[in-house]
């Protein structure tokens, strides 16, 4: 079941809804009690780079910051 996330109006609040695809889009109460909170985009950013031609390449296993262990970002 996918995770969605909402914005409360009243209070500010942002949260996450774990809800099936058939409810993404109804309202939903925020932490604090508030009904009618919304649902908001979503960012993703995917974990890679785009290859000479423009096509996407995914990063190598082994470094935490996608470079595969080889770069001097004092991560590894």
């Amino acid at each position: 079941m996918p995770m969605y996330e909402y914005f409360c109006r009243r209070c500010n609040a942002k949260f996450e809804v774990l809800r099936s695809m058939d409810r993404s889009d109804d309202a939903a109460a925020c932490p604090a009690g508030h009904a009618g909170a919304v649902r908001t985009l979503s960012v993703f950013a995917p974990v890679g780079r785009t290859a000479p031609g423009g096509s996407y390449e995914r990063a190598a296993p082994g470094g935490g910051c996608a470079c595969g262990g080889a770069c001097s970002c004092g991560g590894h």
